[in-house]
């Protein structure tokens, strides 16, 4: 394992330890710093209505046997990444990758649509992952594909998830090391995650099983769904996608995907929940920001985007504030757009 070493030097954050040996993660102390992420000395209070760690909290904790940390990874088409490569030239210590195309539904045409129960379990348990375990999930850009793999795990009705405030970007600025782990099992615990999820899928067994999922269906919603909102309206519905894509003044980076939106949604991009630094913004901040677009925090909302990854940065700020059972629409534009006839939206 090579170290990839930091120009900046730090000593060890000396924080009060946060989780026990049991990890009783929501029962111990948070805070929101003034920044709005979560500090290691705080108020018991807030439990799982802080969705976020701070990169101090992550170091500090990141030794303990039942943190298990994600890099979760994942770039638009246009921009020709390779999160797998990425990760295996600096990733945080003891990461593992988490693959959103590969632990998906295989089953689909649609991009990484949220795999079975069955394939969920078989995927974790092969990456080395407990029920016990308190996941944190990062990024390479900041704040962007972590929060899908936040709102999966909580989809299979996993609470002891989190998001890294700030992603890989912030734990670089730091100060904190990453490594380099391209001989490492992590690789081969990725690979070994994708095909338990293709013997999923063939009909084969996968075991040893370490992790049970627990579908939550309120936290999904179909194209179905979908539909009867539109004349029901008993859930408002949010796109995180930029106005110009919403408008149609933008072309969908997708090839074959035309432009627009699903009629009576409401747009509000996902940018709008961060700060400069791709952090989550307060609790207020992020209030101001759906109310400016006239939605009742009093009302349900469902979230939708391009292929279901960034609607997730918006649950992830309504989690905060205190809406923790916000719906996503899966397959979203992506699957509106190719399965509706075309609309006046």
């Amino acid at each position: 394992m090579v170290l990839i070493s930091r120009t900046v030097s730090y000593n060890r954050v000396d924080y009060p330890s946060l989780v026990s040996s049991t990890l009783g993660f929501v029962c111990c102390a948070v805070t929101a710093s003034s920044s709005g992420t979560t500090s290691p000395s705080a108020a018991q209070s807030m439990g799982h209505n802080e969705p976020v760690v701070s990169a101090e909290w992550l170091h500090a904790n990141l030794g303990d046997p039942d943190v298990k940390v994600l890099d979760a990874s994942w770039y638009m088409p246009h921009e020709q990444r390779n999160p797998l490569q990425e990760y295996q030239v600096a990733h945080i210590p003891n990461a593992l990758f988490f693959d959103i195309d590969g632990i998906s539904d295989q089953t689909s045409d649609l991009p990484h649509m949220l795999p079975t129960e069955e394939a969920f379990t078989a995927a974790v348990s092969a990456l080395g992952i407990h029920n016990k375990d308190s996941i944190i999930v990062y990024d390479g850009k900041g704040m962007f594909s972590a929060a899908r793999v936040w709102w999966m795990f909580r989809v299979f009705g996993h609470d002891k998830v989190w998001v890294l405030d700030g992603g890989l970007p912030e734990w670089r600025a730091s100060g904190f090391d990453v490594e380099s782990s391209a001989s490492s099992d992590a690789i081969l615990k990725a690979h070994a995650a994708n095909e338990a999820v293709k013997k999923v899928y063939h009909g084969q067994l996968v075991n040893p099983l370490t992790f049970e999922a627990k579908f939550q269906p309120h936290l999904v919603w179909t194209l179905e769904q979908i539909k009867q909102n539109m004349d029901a309206q008993t859930h408002q519905h949010v796109d995180a996608r930029s106005k110009a894509r919403f408008d149609g003044a933008a072309p969908e980076p997708r090839p074959g995907i035309r432009s627009g939106h699903i009629p009576k949604s409401k747009c509000i991009p996902f940018p709008q929940m961060l700060d400069g630094s791709q952090k989550l913004l307060p609790v207020d901040g992020l209030r101001k920001r759906f109310e400016q677009e006239g939605i009742s925090l009093d009302r349900p909302v469902v979230a939708s985007c391009g292929t279901g990854v960034t609607a997730c940065i918006l649950v992830l700020g309504l989690h905060r504030i205190g809406k923790p059972d916000v719906s996503v629409y899966d397959g979203s534009w992506t699957e509106w757009a190719t399965r509706e006839p075309c609309c006046d939206s």
